[in-house]
């Protein structure tokens, strides 16, 4: 095929030329958001970032609130993948919650993840609907792919949960701990990976103690 008769050809919605508009406006939408917090990032901002006009990033995303909910679905997406809440019911349950707790940990004290954290903390009030949406797309999300891990493994027997939402929301608060609230406030001098290690792996211990079969 010609470069001219592709050029000529009109891209629909879903063929390769929007499907690359829409990670450009993506991409340039978590470097500003994170950057520049959520009112100091324009959908004009985005756009010239993107290489796209205002039009097409409002033809992929409604408004900004949208785009920065999906902005957060992407960073946690990146970072905690669908498939690390696949449970391997043959392989050691430790190692598997310990990677979820890896993954979950490093997400949280990315500067990506705090800067968005941030954000959210000084415009929740103003708008509502921001901290609605980075709550879907974040936490939630996570939350309830950690929930069907845990259903899967109870199913099989590994393990003793009578109330997988408030374990799972148990299991992410443990995470954070102190470690979590001391960079988010920017009161904490660089962790060591042995500060992290021990504390994933105290959290991990403590809840399979506390929700291992009896």
């Amino acid at each position: 095929m010609s470069v001219a008769i592709i050029a000529n050809k009109p891209a629909g919605p879903g063929r390769p030329k929007d499907l690359e508009k829409r990670a450009a406006i993506l991409q340039a939408a978590k470097r500003l958001f994170t950057t520049q917090g959520f009112e100091g990032t324009s959908m004009d901002a985005i756009a010239a970032a993107a290489g796209v006009s205002k039009l097409t990033v409002y033809s992929h995303y409604q408004d900004k609130e949208r785009l920065f909910g999906a902005a957060v679905e992407c960073v946690c997406a990146e970072q905690m993948p669908p498939e690390i809440f696949t449970a391997d019911l043959k392989g050691p349950l430790r190692k598997q919650i310990y990677a979820i707790a890896r993954a979950f940990f490093c997400l949280i004290t990315s500067e990506e993840a705090l800067a968005v954290h941030r954000t959210i903390v000084t415009n929740g009030r103003q708008s509502p609907k921001l901290a609605q949406l980075f709550w879907e797309a974040g936490p939630r999300r996570t939350q309830e792919a950690f929930e069907s891990f845990l259903r899967a493994e109870v199913d099989a027997g590994k393990l003793q949960i009578p109330d997988l939402h408030r374990a799972a929301s148990q299991f992410f608060c443990l995470l954070k701990g102190e470690l979590h609230a001391r960079l988010e406030f920017g009161c904490c001098q660089e962790i060591t990976p042995r500060d992290i290690d021990d504390h994933i792996n105290a959290t991990v211990d403590m809840f399979l103690r506390a929700y291992s079969p009896r």
